[in-house]
């Protein structure tokens, strides 16, 4: 399951449970069209607290999906997860996407201030990593 919103600084997209291939690629079509009227620039909040890990062929269609923010406008980008191996999965995709500069890893399950934490790297560029 998937999910795109616009808030005050972008875009939220959530993922949760098993995201196979044609629904990984519904959301890059449904994010095509969303990015089309997208501002210059912009900020994004990845809630994946409830995602499964992805196979290879569902790698490559999320790092498909990372490029098209990214080349739309995305400045900044905070990833909310609670397992350390999606963690470790979404890290090694935002390298091999180009967009790890971008991108901060906020641990739902250890920050209890995440959304916070999140929206303040997004909006004001304050670095999640430099608050520990």
């Amino acid at each position: 399951m998937y999910n795109i919103e616009q808030t005050r600084f972008g875009y939220q997209i959530t993922f949760a449970g098993n995201m196979d291939e044609a629904e990984l690629r519904e959301w890059i079509a449904d994010s095509r069209s969303v990015l089309e009227s997208s501002p210059e620039t912009f900020g994004i909040l990845v809630d994946m607290r409830e995602l499964r890990l992805l196979d290879d062929d569902e790698q490559e269609l999320m790092r498909e999906g990372q490029q098209l923010y990214r080349k739309a406008g995305m400045v900044r980008s905070a990833v909310i997860l609670e397992s350390a191996v999606l963690t470790l999965q979404f890290q090694r995709l935002a390298k091999e996407s180009g967009i790890y500069d971008w991108e901060r890893y906020i641990n739902a399950s250890d920050e209890p201030n995440w959304r916070e934490h999140a929206e303040e790297w997004l909006i004001e560029g304050v670095d999640p990593d430099y608050r520990r």
